[in-house]
């Protein structure tokens, strides 16, 4: 129990915040945004702190080595995420137990920016005309592992291949089209780590780890995030129950921003319905989230449906639904 407090007084040093970082926000520094947005309802409802909590499909777009908890055959999950001016994300996953060998899951996401009116200069009026809409989007494709090395200790990694295509453009009369389109391959890495004290563990992730992309001439990092975090039932303070308590505390140092925290909570009664909640520390727009979530098994099927609801302070508020199914 000595070495989890020294852990946990590391971390909160590691993420102590000087006063300048307060004033220097390494904003508008990377692309690809659509890599950070949270995809499922229950990572969403608790503010997205769930590189501990994810032992799902979920799992592989907070940290990989969550998914090697999956216990099932096959785990299976679908989100969509209604997002801000008029964006919405579509996100899925599989996982396939392999045993002694570990698991292994396919994820996607992929992104609708909606309808976009094409202009170009004109001699009218106004000094430009309306041309063909734009077809603008953004996917990625990820392919991980998980497996667990010991009792207590499991790792876990994600490569995937990412695309965004922001349509054409023309730089001046006369010239040609430019196609606006990047792609490349990222990496995610992942720990979790279970000390021995009831069910409390700690890790971390490292997501969308890349070299740089390109447009034209301008090159940018991906949303590169370096999270720790921690989880615990409390409820396991009061020896055996049948609902549980779930804590779960992320401190993140992302590449664009200064470092924030994710709080989130789930009470979970009689392993059928779930309350969430979850706060956002240090974002400009968002903060609180909440939702709930029912599960039921069909023999050895079983199935979760979530719903999130997150504000946003400027913005229309964020909805999310999800669907898991396990067999």
């Amino acid at each position: 129990m000595k070495k989890v407090i020294l852990l946990l007084a590391l971390i909160v040093a590691v993420y102590s915040m000087p006063v300048y970082s307060q004033i220097m926000k390494k904003v508008g520094q990377t692309g690809l945004q659509f890599l950070k947005v949270d995809v499922g309802a229950r990572a969403a409802a608790m503010g997205g702190s769930y590189i501990m909590v994810g032992n799902d499909a979920t799992a592989m777009f907070y940290n990989p080595a969550g998914i090697a908890f999956v216990k099932n055959n096959v785990d299976f999950f679908v989100g969509r995420t209604n997002w801000i001016a008029g964006i919405s994300y579509n996100a899925g996953g599989i996982v396939k137990n392999f045993g002694g060998w570990g698991n292994i899951g396919i994820s996607f996401i992929a992104s609708d920016y909606g309808e976009i009116f094409g202009t170009r200069v004109s001699k009218s009026e106004l000094g430009f005309e309306e041309t063909e809409n734009l077809k603008a989007g953004a996917y990625a494709i990820g392919l991980s592992y998980a497996k667990a090395l010991t009792n207590k200790f499991t790792v876990g990694g994600q490569i995937k291949y990412a695309n965004q295509n922001l349509s054409e453009s023309i730089l001046s009369a006369g010239a040609a089209s430019i196609q606006n389109k990047v792609s490349g391959l990222a990496y995610d890495f992942g720990t979790i780590f279970y000390p021995g004290f009831k069910s409390f563990r700690l890790g971390m992730s490292i997501r969308n780890f890349s070299s740089e992309f390109k447009y034209q001439k301008e090159g940018f990092q991906l949303p590169l995030t370096f999270m720790v975090g921690f989880a615990m039932d409390v409820l396991d303070f009061w020896g055996e129950h049948t609902n549980s308590l779930l804590v779960s505390v992320d401190a993140v140092h992302p590449r664009d921003y200064t470092e924030r925290i994710h709080v989130g909570g789930e009470y979970c009664l009689m392993n059928m319905f779930a309350l969430r909640a979850g706060y956002k520390f240090n974002y400009d727009v968002e903060n609180f989230s909440g939702g709930i979530g029912f599960k039921h098994n069909f023999g050895k099927i079983k199935c979760e449906i979530g719903y999130s609801y997150s504000l946003f302070k400027v913005f229309d508020d964020v909805n999310r639904m999800s669907f898991e199914i396990g067999f």
